[in-house]
């Protein structure tokens, strides 16, 4: 890319609400929807897909919604290349609309019926319908990656004159590869003047490849998706997306990317679908290191394990030294430094050669264990406090009933209660916690991380819980295991507030 181009904004164009809900099994509530508008508007995502208004009553009420919403982002509608779709987008007060056809040999024959002709004729009329009545026109070729170039130029060409705005290129069923892609966009961006945007989906694992690859050709705009959620195998992942944009090729965007773990989070929690801890930029992992010569260069130099172009300072992540079979001595002495716990040299050795056992038994080392090894080892058993102590717990849950959790502990020898209401028992019960320690132990605590597994068979299951903590800039990771999965997860999440309180 020449320096003219690496000065360049590319646009993001976020397909979450749209794409993203057609994620089977997903079906995000208005309220919800609003919730990531505002996330996504706060990211600084320049157009937001809100939905595809003719296809449900309660799709064109959410986008309408949206669209009131004040937000600096553009709103866009998806429409069919129907009178009666763009009309449901122009009642939604939309700033765009998107209007789509097939365009490829097989989408036309199996799908529309539509002849070459026919569909240049009326991607024609609909662009004009579009832009007559005063409103942004993107237009899409669908399954542009499989119609003939002879064709798409042509239909492009009749798009850009019928006055769109902006030319989308679909890779509808992710079939195209980043050599292909960049091919394809060089020889569009030849015949069109107005912005190229691409849409890719990740059938082959290929969509931020394809996407990266169409911006190097000349697309000034991405269309992605947090989490990379979406049809089939989903697509763009937007966080991957951009810091591929800024990190590696140097482009500018307009996403703050401080929030991209945030917002990546908030969708995971209103979708259900959990974010893989190797996912790049935002999974747990992401800047996690366990091996000891990892752990001991990051400790040193984060660059040396990490990419160094891109921290996890950038995207509003943290950076975690974690504890298992391949931990090292140094992993031990900087997790014992953060609560003050000094250890000589044969100490460490110790208690590195049994958080190794504990590991190689299959279980998951919380930091919470290698405090108490570190403890026995060490001698420090009884130089630490419990600041928080459970006295009574009772929650109350059913069919027709709002879970709800009445607590009492002793925190730093005050009795305290509290009665708290959630979405489940497990959460009114946090929620109650969180309610009590708040004013004694001094800023807000925060569940990064719930995991719940059974370890003997049966519906009397033993379950074992382990959750990650925040205080501030700090992590603790503690386990529970009881009977009862409310009284595990109650259990844990003490563990980790008392450990957090050591430090």
């Amino acid at each position: 890319m020449q320096q003219k181009d690496r000065d360049r904004i590319v646009e993001v164009f976020d397909t979450t609400l749209r794409d993203g809900e057609q994620t089977p099994g997903i079906s995000f509530t208005k309220e919800q929807k609003e919730a990531i508008a505002r996330q996504l508007d706060k990211l600084g995502v320049d157009v937001i897909e809100a939905g595809f208004p003719i296809s449900s009553k309660k799709d064109k009420e959410a986008v309408k919604s949206i669209s009131h919403l004040g937000l600096s982002a553009r709103i866009c509608g998806l429409a069919r290349l129907l009178t009666s779709d763009i009309d449901a987008c122009i009642d939604c007060d939309v700033d765009m609309i998107h209007i789509f056809v097939p365009s490829s040999e097989i989408q036309r024959e199996h799908t529309t019926g539509m002849s070459e002709d026919a569909v240049k004729e009326q991607t024609r009329e609909m662009t004009e319908y579009v832009k007559s009545h005063g409103f942004q026109c993107m237009f899409s070729a669908m399954d542009a990656t499989r119609t003939e170039l002879r064709f798409l130029r042509e239909l492009y060409r009749i798009a850009e004159e019928a006055g769109a705005d902006i030319i989308n290129v679909p890779d509808t069923v992710g079939v195209s590869e980043p050599f292909r892609m960049y091919e394809l966009v060089s020889e569009i961006y030849k015949v069109v003047k107005v912005p190229i945007s691409i849409h890719c989906h990740n059938d082959f694992g290929l969509a931020v490849a394809n996407s990266l690859a169409a911006v190097k050709a000349g697309a000034s705009q991405v269309q992605v998706s947090v989490n990379g959620l979406g049809e089939r195998a989903g697509n763009a992942d937007l966080a991957e997306t951009v810091m591929g944009l800024n990190a590696i090729y140097g482009l500018r965007t307009r996403i703050k990317t401080e929030y991209l773990f945030e917002t990546a989070k908030l969708v995971e929690r209103f979708s259900g679908v959990q974010i893989p801890v190797t996912q790049p930029v935002v999974g747990e992992n992401a800047f996690s290191h366990e091996s000891g010569i990892h752990a001991h260069g990051v400790i040193k130099r984060s660059n040396t394990f990490e990419p160094g172009i891109m921290t996890p300072e950038m995207v509003g992540h943290r950076r975690r030294i974690v504890l298992g079979t391949h931990t090292g001595r140094h992993s031990i002495e900087k997790k014992l430094s953060e609560i003050g716990m000094s250890a000589s040299r044969e100490q460490v050795e110790e208690i590195l050669e049994r958080v190794k056992e504990l590991s190689a038994s299959g279980k998951k080392v919380t930091d919470d264990d290698l405090y108490s090894i570190a403890e026995v080892v060490t001698g420090e058993v009884a130089k630490h406090e419990r600041a928080v102590v459970l006295k009574e717990l009772s929650v109350m849950t059913g069919n027709n009933l709002i879970p709800t959790a009445s607590l009492k502990a002793i925190v730093k020898g005050r009795e305290c209660k509290s009665a708290q209401m959630g979405i489940g028992p497990v959460d009114a019960a946090i929620k109650a916690i969180q309610d009590i320690i708040k004013g004694e132990i001094g800023g807000d605590l925060q569940l990064k991380d719930f995991r719940i597994e059974a370890i003997t068979g049966g519906s009397d299951a033993l379950a074992e819980v382990i959750v990650g903590v925040q205080r501030g800039d700090r992590v603790v990771t503690a386990r529970g295991v009881r009977g009862d999965i409310v009284m595990a997860s109650v259990e844990a999440f003490i563990n980790a507030v008392n450990r957090l309180m050591q430090g």
